[in-house]
């Protein structure tokens, strides 16, 4: 068999495993002396980290991520950076804490406006200055932000999110320690889980996918839905550890290969309605994957025939049924449908106008039309 030729880059030092946290201190405190600790709404949750490094002798600034991060939000941690004279910036929290903490790393030596760097809605210009020393520590297990190289940014005067992009992003350190997820609520534990998964069956049936980044997904597929239906139902450490790699898989192949329709439409209806990036995803997921299905062809179709038998498998129901199983399953457990979530007709009309020139698009394995984007989003109300 001949094997393509392919590059495959991720973060300098990926540490995963219970415990890795607290054992990586000593390393995160050599990133800088002065560190902006990026975390979420509760600083509580990242008190023994801000605590521990300065034990180490490091002067720490904070700032606060409360929900997906814009523009607003993220040049406002540039400026409290820059006012704490930070040499490495670290996250700890959710995906959206961490594209945050990614950002303002990468802007915070920028001479340029932010804006010449955002595809779509800006330039898309590489940095023009190599960003601070960036770590992170996810507290979900969902978007793999701690091994990409790009930051997701709302950009509401464009009603879109976008994002940031460098190869020079990729975190020096990711800690992907699964304890820091344990007892994450019922609600954001499904959603992040859906968009986990979601994220290593998209690379999957990537156009861009590589034997590297097939590797990872084939083996994290058939775990995570068994992992994320374990934990709507009961806390247990093994489900939370499996989830936890499953989306360290999804981070790391989605850098390389791209991802799909589902992330494709979930970008636009994000930025205009508003809504959790993980919860549309999961909502969409299904539905994607039958519309992909529908229109495969050749290579394309043993790999969704795989993720369908993997599907079929978890659910204990037929392949044929696997889609629409999955689709009940994901309400009956409490996943809102786009409705439920704030997202209107026009919404969904103007998504499937936008997603065209969405990066995520340009690496589905078939095209859609904009009826069929329509019909996927008016499956998922």
């Amino acid at each position: 068999m001949n094997l393509p030729a392919f590059r495959f880059a991720t973060a300098s030092d990926i540490r995963f495993g219970r415990g890795e946290a607290g054992r990586a201190v000593p390393d995160l405190a050599q990133l800088g002396r002065r560190i902006l600790v990026v975390h979420g709404a509760t600083a509580a949750r990242a008190r023994w980290l801000v605590d521990a490094l300065r034990a180490e002798g490091c002067d720490i600034a904070t700032f606060a991520v409360s929900n997906e991060p814009d523009i607003v939000m993220v040049e406002a941690g540039i400026t409290a950076a820059r006012t704490a004279g930070a040499q490495a910036v670290i996250a700890i929290g959710g995906g959206a804490v961490i594209d945050a903490g990614k950002a303002i790393a990468a802007l915070v030596p920028a001479t340029r406006p932010m804006l010449d760097h955002l595809e779509v809605v800006g330039r898309g210009l590489p940095l023009d200055t190599a960003p601070l020393p960036f770590a992170a520590l996810p507290t979900t297990a969902g978007t793999g932000a701690e091994v990409t190289r790009n930051a997701v940014i709302a950009v509401p005067d464009a009603r879109r999110k976008v994002s940031l992009r460098d190869a020079r992003m990729l975190p020096r350190i990711a800690i992907v320690d699964p304890s820091l997820t344990d007892g994450c609520p019922q609600a954001v534990t499904l959603a992040a889980g859906l968009d986990a998964i979601t994220q290593v069956i998209e690379p999957y049936l990537s156009t861009r996918a590589n034997p590297m980044t097939d590797a990872l997904c084939r083996q994290a597929i058939p775990c995570g839905l068994p992992a994320l239906m374990i934990l709507t139902e009961r806390e247990d450490t093994a489900a939370r550890d499996m989830m936890a790699w499953t989306s360290l898989c999804g981070g790391l192949a989605l850098a390389n290969a791209g991802l799909g329709v589902v992330h494709g439409l979930a970008g636009p209806l994000g930025g205009l309605s508003g809504a959790s990036h993980g919860a549309i995803c999961g909502a969409l997921l299904p539905h994607g994957l039958t519309a992909n299905g529908t229109r495969a062809e050749g290579k394309t179709e043993h790999r969704i025939d795989r993720v369908r038998h993997d599907i079929a498998q978890a659910l204990s129901t037929s392949p044929t049924q696997a889609f629409a199983t999955l689709s009940q399953w994901s309400r009956d457990v409490g996943l809102p449908g786009l409705d439920e979530q704030g997202v209107t007709d026009i919404h969904r009309a103007q998504a499937a106008a936008m997603a065209a020139s969405s990066s995520s698009m340009k690496a589905n394995p078939v095209p859609l039309d904009e009826a069929t984007l329509a019909e996927i989003m008016e499956q998922a109300r």
